[in-house]
């Protein structure tokens, strides 16, 4: 044998059976990095682990079956997903035991039955913080019959909903579960139709969040907990916008039905007042419960108040 072959040779016994994969999908607890993000999530099965998402543009989607995963961009607003749903549904489709989304885009999504997706979230709690959802069907939709807890933070929702592309109104956020929903900090703009958040839960808090519909078509209601609920509504703005298809209401309580009690429901310290062009004379809250509401001090312009339907 050759001093080259021998060479050859002992290099490629010498080298590992297992060559790393590069990828921009990172599991911390391992360190393995993977191509794919579905392959990531698959990996980590009923366990708990951190999914570091690199810088890019990325036309993948994933299905959690199980465990706890947190999806969290190396950068917040630099790791965007666009236009690829799983199961016709979503970028993530979401149904382990938790799930945390950290810093992520997701922006494009349309499909067929009106309800695509930057997240459905059909099992586990789920967090989001600091995270854009974009010119698609919906922001985030889903829901479980649990105590299910979904908490949404510091996030943005722009140019979001339908009511003219299938059967049913699409949201910026749709949401229900017998458990707890908490928004706060975030930013709801340019709605393109249904409603800005849609709650079907028995409770709420809704706090120091902005919902600007100036450039907003054929939107409706800010705010509809359709099947009324208890919980808080504070320290928010909101701008109703001239291109309404429903502008008869900011805030509407039990508009379908009154599953849950909304007596006690606090609606204070928010400040609503119309867009330059804006018409009507909507009410900041309409009720259909016809239970005792607290609706406190609002810094209101060119709206009535309070409205009993």
């Amino acid at each position: 044998m050759t001093r080259a072959l021998l060479a050859l040779a002992l290099a490629l016994f010498a080298a590992p059976a297992f060559a790393e994969v590069p990828g921009p999908f990172i599991v911390v607890e391992t360190g393995r990095r993977f191509a794919n993000l579905q392959q990531a999530v698959s990996s980590i099965r009923m366990g708990t682990a951190t999914i570091l998402i690199a810088p890019g543009v990325y036309r993948q989607c994933a299905v959690q079956q199980g465990g706890r995963i947190t999806f969290k961009a190396e950068q917040p607003g630099t790791a965007i997903f666009e236009k690829e749903t799983c199961e016709d549904k979503a970028a993530l489709v979401l149904r382990g035991q938790g799930a945390v989304v950290d810093g992520l885009v997701f922006r494009g999504y349309s499909v067929s039955d009106g309800n695509g997706a930057g997240i459905r979230a059909e099992m586990g709690d789920l967090t989001v913080t600091d995270s854009m959802f974009l010119d698609s069907q919906e922001g985030i939709l889903g829901g479980e019959p649990t105590g299910q807890r979904i908490t949404i933070d510091r996030s943005t929702f722009s140019g979001l909903g339908q009511c003219d592309e299938a059967v049913n109104c699409s949201h910026s956020i749709y949401l229900g579960n017998k458990g707890q929903v908490t928004i706060t900090n975030s930013r709801f703009e340019r709605g393109t139709g249904g409603h800005y958040v849609k709650l079907r839960v028995p409770n709420v808090t809704i706090t120091d969040n902005s919902f600007d519909d100036t450039a907003g078509r054929k939107t409706n209601y800010m705010i509809d907990l359709s099947e009324g609920a208890r919980g808080l509504i504070a320290r928010n703005t909101f701008v109703q916008g001239r291109a309404k298809e429903n502008g008869s209401g900011l805030i509407v309580v039990a508009a379908e039905a009154k599953t849950y009690p909304s007596a006690g429901l606090r609606i204070e310290d928010n400040d609503a007042r119309m867009a330059p062009g804006a018409s009507g004379n909507p009410a900041f809250v309409a009720d259909l419960s016809h239970e005792r509401l607290a609706v406190g001090a609002n810094r209101l312009a060119g709206m009535r108040s309070f409205e009993v339907r």
